[in-house]
């Protein structure tokens, strides 16, 4: 099973950027356990990083051909990019969109997902935690 797994924008900086938000662990904390868990289940992953928006579709548009499923955080992107969702929606594969934080906690534009209507499900608010429930997910999908 091979799985392509996106992080969107500023997701580099994690463990940087709002701790008391997103914690103290940095994006490679995040890729390694991943890494670990897919290991330990015969899951070969890919992790990928983009704060451009145009990577982020060429990311999904190749996955298409060379993956069974995809795990995306879009970020910011989540509540504004129609082009995501279509990549998204081209890809035909399972999708699994996840957020570290519960974004329909929020009071805000913040508090819905555009990305999502191109995903099979979305896990949120169980921080890195939701990219192991990701992969339990696509494993049952697949």
């Amino acid at each position: 099973m091979f799985v392509l797994v996106l992080n969107g924008p500023n997701l580099n900086v994690l463990g940087k950027r709002q701790p008391s938000i997103y914690g103290k662990q940095t994006l490679q904390d995040l890729e390694n356990q991943i890494i670990t868990y897919a290991s330990a289940n015969q899951i070969n992953v890919t992790c990928l990083q983009s704060n451009s928006e145009g990577e982020i579709i060429n990311f999904i548009q190749e996955a298409r051909d060379k993956y069974k499923g995809i795990i995306i955080y879009p970020a910011g992107y989540t509540h504004t990019s129609i082009a995501i969702l279509d990549a998204l929606k081209y890809a035909e594969v399972p999708v699994i969109e996840v957020h570290i934080t519960n974004i329909f906690h929020a009071n805000t534009h913040e508090n819905s997902s555009l990305t999502a209507l191109g995903c099979t499900g979305v896990i949120c608010g169980l921080g890195f935690q939701g990219y192991i429930l990701a992969l339990e997910a696509l494993r049952e999908i697949m």
